[in-house]
């Protein structure tokens, strides 16, 4: 009887802590939940390659124009291999020169990016074991092309690689409501006198006319 009595109370004392939480009950796992696997991570492989195209785009649209020299304004990347203290961006000041760390002021514009690299290459082997130079063309501020006359918005446009007189006409809005499109026409200078180009607005739309690509001081005259 009192063996009984203890394993009653034993019993009792069990289902009272149960019940308090004081001792966890075993819960039976979904067979099926257990051998779930975790998805393939598709997103971060998509996110992976749309960061790769942006590069990739980034990298096509910083490729300077055939042809192009530095220029007043002009932002570069300059970066030296395993130097740091020498790679940075720099502007190309009214003065036409760049100022690096003792390498001082060094004059660049009119030269190819090539030149620059070969004359930066040759200034740091003074200070550096063979210097691996890399010059990146960022910004291209000093070749602008200009827009007078009766259209929505005149004034000074920068000059991208191919840039044609129509696109630069659209650029600028359009022509106005009053505006001559038989009479336009290019002001270039070549050889040091200004030169008169004209343009047939309405074959170029065609398709049937001339559609000139500008140069760099190129000012197209809308009467």
């Amino acid at each position: 009887m009192q063996k009984y009595l203890r394993a009653s109370m034993s019993a009792a004392a069990a289902l009272a802590l149960v019940c308090s939480g004081m001792i966890p009950v075993a819960r039976s796992q979904d067979p099926a939940a257990k051998n779930k696997k975790p998805a393939p991570a598709k997103a971060a492989a998509s996110n992976g390659a749309s960061t790769s195209s942006a590069n990739e785009a980034t990298n096509a649209s910083s490729q300077p124009p055939i042809g192009y020299r530095v220029g007043v304004d002009d932002e570069l990347m300059i970066s030296v291999w395993h130097e740091p203290e020498f790679s940075q961006v720099v502007v190309v000041r009214p003065d036409g020169m760049i100022t690096l760390p003792l390498l001082n002021d060094i004059k660049i514009v009119g030269l190819s990016t090539e030149e620059l690299q070969a004359l930066l290459t040759e200034k740091l082997k003074t200070l550096v074991n063979d210097p691996q130079v890399t010059i990146v063309v960022k910004a291209i501020k000093s070749l602008k092309v200009f827009l007078v006359g009766s259209v929505a918005k005149q004034g000074m446009f920068p000059l991208s690689s191919g840039l044609t007189v129509l696109e630069l006409l659209a650029q600028g809005g359009g022509l106005g409501p009053f505006a001559k499109s038989g009479s336009i026409y290019i002001l270039r200078n070549v050889d040091g006198r200004q030169v008169r180009i004209g343009f047939n607005y309405k074959k170029a739309l065609q398709g049937k006319g001339d559609n000139p690509v500008l140069r760099s001081g190129d000012m197209v005259v809308v009467p």
